[in-house]
């Protein structure tokens, strides 16, 4: 599918050298953690998208205005502050917007934002629930855009 306007796309670059480069060390093994986590969830490899995404898998997206584009199915940003974390899936439905909702509450420190959950350190959290989170988003980009 044509991309029409999505400026983020991915790229060629080595995901392991982009988080080699991450400061502080706290970031890059943290970064190195959620890398391990997609790959174990995704059973895909990460890829960067643009300068800072690392993403897992793609999907093919029309809305009905007549964008369309490409994007990646699972995907996370460490950035300098914080994690990024995207859960594409479910925002626009109440059944597994109800289920996300259910399993933040059980999370531990976070900013949720859309489709954007802000984690400062992963030590704060539950990595079990956020395996939950991101196994719960998977499936239903799954069952909204069915891989190829």
């Amino acid at each position: 599918m044509a991309d029409a306007g999505n400026t983020t796309t991915a790229t060629d670059a080595d995901v392991e050298s982009h988080i080699a480069g991450l400061e502080p060390e706290q970031r890059r093994t943290e970064a190195k953690q959620l890398l391990d986590l997609y790959q174990r969830v995704t059973g895909e490899p990460g890829k960067l998208w643009g300068p800072s995404i690392i993403g897992f898998g793609s999907y093919d997206y029309a809305y009905p205005s007549g964008r369309t584009g490409t994007w990646a199915r699972a995907s996370f940003s460490p950035r300098k502050g914080k994690h990024s974390i995207y859960l594409m899936a479910g925002y626009d439905d109440e059944a597994v917007a109800a289920r996300r909702d259910a399993l933040l509450a059980r999370l531990g420190k976070h900013k949720m934002e859309k489709t954007c959950l802000h984690v400062t350190k992963l030590g704060q959290i539950d990595m079990g629930v956020l395996e939950e989170l991101i196994g719960h988003d998977l499936a239903e980009m799954n069952r909204l855009y069915p891989p190829a």
